[in-house]
């Protein structure tokens, strides 16, 4: 298989994270395809029509993209659980969901302040996302803690990657203040090694 991706996007490390975890690292060849809404990845271009990564390429279907089905794919190929079944996987997949939300306001937050040119960005616009990312990370304090310090499963990982990014990109604005009990379970969750061997480059 091959996987096209850029070891700054955090849906990207969820992919990879997952890799890590599944043993099937060796089983993928990564292929860089960085690239923005403005200067899409060449790479990608046949194989994902909306030239985002990461994209997942098999030689028996077609190309799967968006991190959330590609990482179904890899746990059902491994067969390793992390997607669990019954009542659990609806809360998994909730958890997924909320995280990935995270990481789409931070997107946006992040292209405002580096795509667009300085006389047109939108302050209020940025303070509106990352306003869903407070909320976001307030209901994961209050609400999600028990399932967070449960057995693994990709909610989890979801959510430890999004807070990476957070902190990677927009770390001056404080997601730890009020959220006390989200910030210890990430401090110690972050030092998996699938998580430390994941981490994006700086710049």
């Amino acid at each position: 298989m091959k996987l096209y991706y850029s070891p700054t996007s955090p849906y990207v490390r969820k992919v990879m994270v997952l890799l890590h975890e599944t043993d099937q690292l060796d089983d993928v060849e990564l292929i860089g395809a960085s690239g923005t809404p403005l200067d899409p990845a060449d790479p990608l271009m046949g194989k994902n029509p909306l030239t985002k990564v990461p994209a997942l390429e098999r030689p028996d279907g077609p190309t799967l993209f968006d991190s959330r089905v590609i990482c179904a794919f890899l746990d059902a190929r491994a067969q390793c659980g992390l997607y669990p079944d019954g009542n659990a996987r609806w809360d998994t997949l909730t958890l997924e969901a909320l995280a990935d939300g995270i990481l789409d306001a931070a997107l946006l937050i992040t292209y405002e302040g580096r795509l667009r040119p300085e006389g047109m960005q939108w302050d209020s616009w940025a303070d509106a996302q990352w306003s869903k990312i407070e909320r976001a990370c307030a209901a994961l304090n209050q609400r999600w803690m028990a399932h967070l310090a449960g057995p693994l499963d990709m909610g989890q990982i979801a959510v430890a990657c999004a807070l990476g990014y957070v902190d990677f990109r927009h770390d001056a604005r404080g997601w730890r203040k009020g959220n006390d009990a989200l910030a210890a379970w990430y401090a110690e969750f972050e030092s998996r090694p699938s998580l430390e061997a994941t981490r994006p480059p700086e710049g």
